[in-house]
């Protein structure tokens, strides 16, 4: 089955067709500049400008940095704090433009999708849970396969740190405060120790460009939970947001 994936970010919009039996790209990557002021209109020109240069029919999926109920932009984008956004339907408003059916999520739930069928997390049921490290906290959860939509864990508190944890153990937090690895693998060993006493995972994957060295500091979290370096990076957003474009409108 092929279906065409979207993902919206800070200064780029990528789309590609995915192959959902392989969990591939079956296309080339079409990327869009974002429009620098991240306005509602031109996002979604930018969008319907990528879904135009595909052939491709069924729902499409759009992955995007916000809060989204079923369509519906819930918080600012994370990617520009601008307002215009709350409350607007972005899958009515592309639906409308180029009359085909849409499936608006969480860009961390989309590529949180993707690891569940295709990467570290597939055929895993019980309780997964993917956190991507980067600017901020990405967090995805699943219950024997179901998403469980805009969990945002990285707004959690910890006991002793005044601000939300993402700026405590995201990777920015690391670099700005110049920490060393072995220290990063104890902030996160803090952080995975509480979402530990919360959920009760059975398998945590971390993601984020800084999972490509986990090596480094993986191995300084103390849980119960098996934990693991996330499998895909560069295309899990798109081919998320495909798979979860099936799995809502089939």
């Amino acid at each position: 089955m092929i279906r065409l994936g979207i993902d919206v970010g800070g200064s780029g919009t990528k789309g590609a067709l995915v192959d959902l039996d392989t969990g591939e790209l079956s296309s080339d990557r079409l990327r869009l500049e974002t429009p620098a002021d991240f306005g509602f209109d031109g996002v979604v020109a930018a969008v319907s400008e990528i879904i135009g240069n595909f052939a491709s029919d069924g729902p499409i999926g759009i992955g995007f940095p916000s809060v989204v109920v079923r369509g519906v932009v819930k918080s600012p984008p994370t990617a520009h704090e601008v307002g215009g956004w709350v409350g607007r339907d972005l899958s009515a408003a592309v639906a409308d433009k180029v009359q085909r059916d849409i499936v608006v999520l969480n860009d961390a739930d989309a590529a949180a999708t993707a690891e569940r069928n295709f990467g570290a997390g597939q055929n895993r049921d019980g309780v997964v849970m993917v956190f991507t490290l980067g600017t901020g906290v990405g967090s995805a959860l699943f219950i024997d396969g179901k998403l469980v939509p805009n969990t945002e864990l990285g707004k959690l508190f910890l006991a002793d740190e005044p601000d939300v944890s993402e700026n405590y153990v995201a990777s920015r937090a690391r670099d700005e405060d110049g920490i060393s690895w072995d220290q990063y693998g104890q902030r996160l060993n803090e952080y995975f120790q509480h979402v530990q006493r919360l959920f009760t995972p059975d398998l945590i994957i971390v993601g984020g460009g800084v999972s490509k060295k986990h090596e480094k500091f993986l191995h300084h979290v103390n849980i119960d939970a098996e934990i693991v370096p996330a499998q895909l990076r560069n295309h899990a957003g798109i081919v998320g947001a495909a798979q979860s474009a099936v799995n809502t409108l089939g």
